[in-house]
């Protein structure tokens, strides 16, 4: 299992203020912020990193979050697209995964892949 995970960003207040928004109907609180990083997990455990980066973006990364309910994935979506992100899935089954497979999809301002998913019915 991993420990934590870190993605580089060109606008950092801006991604800060989507992954806020988008990943607080989950659990996950802001961390540790400074001029060049913040992070966001459950209180007191960091794990997911955003870096400032001046350079290039890459092609993309996806990162699947846990949600505990599938209210969570349809907030986590509705949030996300208030606070910047872009829709790559609205909240639904996606049966061809496995038939309790809940999640919904948003793109970061950086291009990356963010998903919230219930295993829960």
């Amino acid at each position: 299992m991993f420990d934590h995970l870190g993605l580089h960003v060109r606008d950092l207040a801006k991604s800060s203020r989507f992954y806020e928004a988008a990943l607080a109907p989950l659990g996950y609180v802001v961390g540790t912020r400074d001029a060049t990083s913040v992070s966001f997990g459950p209180p007191g455990a960091p794990a997911l990193y955003l870096y400032q980066d001046k350079g290039p973006v890459g092609p993309g990364t996806h990162v699947a979050l846990t949600a505990n309910a599938r209210a969570h994935v349809k907030q986590f979506h509705e949030r996300g697209l208030s606070a910047g992100g872009k829709n790559n899935g609205a909240p639904g089954v996606r049966a061809d995964y496995a038939a309790n497979y809940y999640a919904a999809f948003l793109t970061d301002p950086d291009g990356n892949n963010l998903e919230a998913v219930c295993f829960l019915e």
